[in-house]
């Protein structure tokens, strides 16, 4: 069989863990697409995954691979799957399943829903930034908050990977939204269309006005911005891994419809479509923070876990020159 090089770790720790491994490459089965991968970006989940932190889901078997939401060209796929050799596609492996070789990988096998078509336009890096983070804030505002236009929105975590896009997702929908950044990100969401721009550092949860939406990507005082919502107001959260996040989440089960909602998106077939019109309708621009290549994953999970960067940490894998 042939071989590819692919990210792996072979015990749970920091970003040193991690090696480049050669390892065969895999094969495509029924119903499934083998992908070239192009490029892959670094998500908070591999971080999370790398540590240990969703070892339940992991689990102890190792090598693991690294890496969600990818860009490529499909190579080999299986004849039900009805899609054509050398189609450019954007996609993503499972976050629920442990992956020998995850999409930092220089293939990739995945089953067919889990890819799309490329909107064009866009380049590898560009497509892969933003599979994950586009996904889960089409998710978040559109199928669990339900937001309608001119209600008001909180984003917090505004100038994150999922907090960018849900910005001008939330502009375009006709949401009055406010956002919770740094300082030094502030003019950036007001260029975005932000109405209200707030220093998280010098902002209370009780000095903001009451929302009809609250969009959370940092997982800490859940129940304090609860009670900033509406009669009938909704809050999403996508960062729920530690104890107190559970706890908040689920002592707000007692307020029923303003109850704190969590879930783990799934960037599948359907979601990555609407995503494309998003795109191509020129609501949503890519944010690269920076490239990298296979070899540098060390430096792309340090660059991750440090944060502070504007747009996704993204490793190439493919001469892009070749395409």
């Amino acid at each position: 069989m042939d071989t590819m090089r692919a990210a792996q770790f072979d015990a749970y720790g920091g970003p040193e863990v991690l090696h480049v491994a050669t390892v065969d490459r895999p094969r495509a089965g029924t119903g499934e697409v083998l992908v070239r991968v192009e490029a892959a970006s670094v998500n908070p989940h591999d971080l999370l995954t790398r540590s240990g932190t969703l070892k339940l889901v992991s689990g102890r078997k190792f090598p693991l691979g690294t890496g969600l939401d990818f860009a490529g060209v499909v190579v080999d796929p299986a004849p039900d799957t009805g899609i054509e050799v050398g189609a450019k596609v954007w996609g993503s492996v499972s976050a629920m399943k442990s992956h020998v070789t995850g999409a930092m990988a220089e293939y990739v096998v995945v089953t067919a829903d889990r890819v799309g078509p490329r909107p064009p336009g866009l380049t590898a890096p560009e497509a892969a930034a933003f599979v994950v983070a586009g996904t889960t804030a089409i998710r978040a505002l559109q199928d669990v908050a339900a937001l309608k236009p001119g209600e008001k929105v909180l984003i917090r975590g505004a100038a994150g990977a999922v907090g960018l896009v849900a910005v001008r997702i939330a502009v375009s929908l006709g949401a009055s939204v406010t956002t919770l950044s740094s300082n030094r990100d502030l003019e950036l969401l007001r260029e975005l269309g932000a109405d209200r721009v707030l220093d998280y550092r010098t902002t209370r949860p009780d000095e903001i006005d009451r929302q009809d939406v609250i969009l959370d990507t940092a997982g800490t005082d859940l129940l304090a911005f609860r009670r900033r919502l509406t009669r009938r107001g909704r809050m999403v959260t996508i960062a729920f891994t530690s104890a107190t996040a559970f706890a908040a989440i689920g002592t707000s089960a007692v307020f029923g419809p303003r109850r704190i909602r969590a879930f783990s998106s799934d960037a599948k077939r359907d979601l990555l479509d609407r995503l494309g019109e998003f795109v191509t309708t020129g609501v949503l621009r890519p944010d690269v923070a920076a490239t990298y290549g296979i070899d540098d994953i060390v430096a792309a999970h340090v660059a991750q876990k440090s944060g502070g960067a504007r747009g996704k940490h993204v490793v190439v894998l493919t001469d892009l020159d070749e395409n």
